[in-house]
């Protein structure tokens, strides 16, 4: 079953029509723009405009005529300065916190908790804005001919418009390569360009200054929040580079272009953060090293470097779900019109846009993705704009693996890193215990202590979840290096949990305490409990993978040993009266308040984990779906799109599609293809990407399963270059429901389990030899 050349060329034209350059799946009018966002107007607010980013810095283009307004973000630009939250009286309360729990007294001990557990300060520090580029055009006369656009393929924002005849184009691109933002500017016919240049920002101590004789520098300090003083430097430093015309200080510290032909703004950002606990950077001295490397540069050369950096991570993978009249019309016109009309090429474009928000938010040397990604116009965002390790940054990175873009979860592994040494304190101060821990949530100086509130914080098991991630990025790319790397990560998270498991003195079983089902009251006096599904769940998980690593690696059989004695001792899933599975040890949830609450903790164990399956747990899988029949489908969007996974995970193609096409309309979805939360969070638009990968494709240790949830709206059409777990890439085509032909790709041998519908085969793939499967290898 190798492929031939021919075969293999095939292969690759195939993967080249998936990418638009080749003919739809089915036959249908081509989208004019079938990997882009493109709009006749421009933004009137800020989930209007179009977002670029280099992995560290971004900015949101709003396309306006008479004026333009790039909002602007770098990524270290957060409160506050590195500081220690955990409480020291936490770890002498601990006990009785544990004892009210087990006797009942949720109230009592979530009041205690409250009082004598909980972070100093309450809140973590939020993720902020830097500020804003202003270009004003003044003079320029009525317009017409208007078109934005976001080009996904080459990472390029492009507003067009004619002024008094005179046609205008403006270009903006955030470069990885020379870490700067670039803007070109060009009006047809010689000095017909006038522009007024300004820099702004809502941030502490800033001045404004000239840079030179086309240059601006904008400078400042970040503020305090909750008490934790700021201690951040930052700059923004701004060159124009013109072509005719003349340049000019003004009074007002703006700088004045007059009758040029074109203009190239290079802008480069940077703070003085260089780690957690360092913020000694020089960011006046680092703008002004970017600008220098990039002096000759033209935008050109600039905007092709970045569309090249761009399209080796965005090229891997190319899908068509087939397309229809409705993918003739603007993007804000089809997410109106979505919920109504047949539009499958807006499942793809919403699939490639996560892809391209991904690549764009999230490079190795940068942070990780937040809750909006990198992209925030406030000095208070929304829940800090932080990470929420409770799912919300699980989620972020789901899509990553499977659609070929692991580097991208580099920024992820470090923060890990970096919360393993911060959680080793929080771990040691506040319960007395060996490795560390990382409650709900965290932000760019790691803090680790449990924040908000016990009713939402108290929740011991996010560093578990991430490690969970740790072990994924080798699962994906069986890289025994980078295994020894996280395995003491890995390791330090088990140790936590073998010295605070507790034994309940009702089943004998091992579970957390103090812990929650995040973040859902069960309606007897609070969210605290002990031994929360999830929780179990997710130690199950920790300890196997932890075992596996140091098995691959060939260390610590003591520890080895430890774990496997408490995985046994864990508390086990239970059915519930209503057939639900049951979300708490006791069965609690038809007494819980929110019957369709967003989170669906209890189910981790369904997706992402899978630990229960269709096929190897079906009584557990039956309850499962029951609990999702009782939570309903529509939530906030990141809840949404975790329900997507889930149906998918039971099978259920037509279900989850039902999900996904509400999850694209304008009630979760922003005429910019944000994700509406309500208020945004990107986690919508990463956790619906990978919803459409579970639907076709599914990776879980050695096993493949192909189109395991094809639903019924895309019944023919193709994915190229999706990644399953030991480094192979899978191609899938299919045609009136059925698998026309998948190609295997490994980049390693050994034996696969490759499974479609109820048939199963096994086989042994050979490093760098394809194979070719089609319907009838399964029959």
């Amino acid at each position: 079953m190798s492929l031939s050349r021919r075969e293999t060329m095939a292969a690759m034209a195939a993967g080249a029509a998936s990418l638009g350059l080749g003919r739809p799946a089915r036959a249908a009018p081509t989208a004019p723009h079938p990997l882009k966002l493109w709009y006749r107007q421009p933004a009137a607010k800020w989930t209007e405009a179009l977002p670029i980013g280099n992995g560290r810095l971004s900015a949101m283009v709003f396309g306006g005529t008479a004026q333009e307004k790039l909002q602007l973000n770098e990524s270290t630009l957060w409160a506050g300065q590195p500081y220690d939250p955990v409480d020291p009286q936490a770890k002498g309360m601990l006990p009785q916190v544990r004892e009210l729990i087990f006797a009942g007294r949720i109230e009592e001990a979530e009041a205690l908790a409250n009082r004598t557990l909980m972070a100093k300060p309450l809140t973590q520090m939020p993720y902020q804005t830097l500020g804003d580029l202003i270009l004003d055009f003044p003079n320029l006369g009525e317009t017409a001919t208007y078109h934005r656009e976001l080009d996904l393929d080459t990472a390029m924002a492009t507003t067009r418009f004619e002024a008094n005849g005179i046609p205008h184009v403006r270009k903006v691109v955030a470069s990885p390569a020379d870490q700067l933002i670039a803007v070109r500017l060009t009006a047809g016919g010689e000095g017909k360009l006038d522009c007024d240049i300004s820099l702004r920002s809502p941030q502490r101590d800033v001045r404004v200054t000239s840079d030179g004789p086309s240059g601006l520098l904008l400078t400042g300090r970040n503020g305090a929040s909750k008490g934790i003083e700021g201690g951040l430097r930052f700059a923004a430093r701004l060159t124009a580079q013109l072509e005719g015309g003349s340049v000019s200080h003004g009074a007002d510290g703006r700088l004045a272009i007059r009758g040029a032909k074109a203009v190239t703004l290079l802008l480069a950002m940077a703070t003085s953060y260089k780690r957690f606990d360092d913020v000694s950077g020089d960011p006046l001295a680092a703008t002004a090293d970017t600008l220098a490397r990039a002096r000759g540069r033209t935008f050109a050369g600039i905007a092709a470097d970045t569309a090249i950096a761009h399209r080796r991570l965005f090229r891997r993978v190319g899908l068509d779900l087939g397309t229809s009249q409705a993918a003739l019309l603007p993007t804000d016109q089809r997410i109106a019109a979505s919920q109504t009309s047949d539009d499958p090429a807006l499942a793809t474009l919403y699939f490639q846009y996560a892809r391209y928000l991904l690549i764009a938010s999230s490079r190795p040397g940068g942070q990780p993705a937040n809750l909006q990604g990198l992209w925030n116009d406030s000095l208070n965002p929304p829940w800090g704009s932080k990470y929420t390790i409770n799912i919300n940054t699980q989620m972020n990175y789901w899509p990553a693996e499977p659609t070929a873009l692991g580097e991208c979860v580099g920024p992820l592994v470090e923060m890990v890193r970096q919360l393993a040494i911060t959680g080793e304190r929080t771990a040691r101060t506040m319960y007395g215990a060996r490795g560390w821990v990382a409650h709900h949530n965290t932000d760019l100086w790691r803090a680790t202590a449990p924040i908000d509130g016990a009713q939402f914080g108290l929740w011991p098991t996010g560093g578990a979840w991430l490690c969970v991630h740790l072990w994924d990025h080798y699962d994906y790319n069986r890289d025994p290096a980078y295994l020894a790397s996280i395995f003491p990560i890995m390791a330090g998270s088990a140790r936590f949990f073998l010295d605070t498991l507790q034994r309940d003195p009702t089943t004998g079983f091992l579970v957390t305490n103090p812990s929650m089902s995040p973040e859902n009251p069960h309606g007897h006096g609070g969210t605290l409990c002990a031994g929360p599904t999830m929780d179990m769940a997710l130690l199950r998980d920790l300890f196997a993978r932890t075992t596996e690593a140091a098995q691959i690696l060939g260390m610590e059989a003591s520890l080895i040993a430890e774990m496997h004695a408490a995985r046994e001792r864990l508390a086990p899933y239970k059915v519930g009266r209503q057939g639900q599975l049951q979300e708490w040890q006791e069965d609690w949830d038809a007494d819980a308040p929110e019957q369709e609450h967003r989170h669906v903790s209890h189910l981790y164990g369904l997706h992402p984990s899978h630990q229960i399956t269709p096929d190897g747990e079906p009584a557990l899988a039956a309850a499962a779906r029951r609990t999702l029949e009782i939570r309903g489908d529509r939530a906030t969007g990141w809840a949404t799109a975790w329900r997507i996974n889930l149906w998918a995970r039971l099978r259920q193609g037509d279900h989850a599609h039902d999900i996904l096409r509400f999850l694209l309309g304008p009630e979760r979805t922003y005429p910019n293809m944000f994700d509406a939360h309500p208020p945004f969070q990107i986690d919508g638009n990463f956790g619906g990407a990978a919803g459409i990968v579970e639907m076709l494709m599914d990776s879980h240790d050695d096993r493949i399963g192909l189109l395991p949830a094809l639903p019924k709206a895309w019944p023919t059409g193709n994915v190229t270059g999706l990644r399953a777990r030991g480094r192979c890439t899978v191609d899938l085509h299919w045609r009136d429901g059925r698998l026309e032909h998948a190609i295997l790709r490994p980049e390693l041998g050994g034996a696969r389990k490759i499974r479609l519908g109820s048939a199963e085969r096994i086989l042994t793939l050979q490093a760098g030899k394809p194979i070719r499967l089609t319907f009838k290898d399964f029959t």
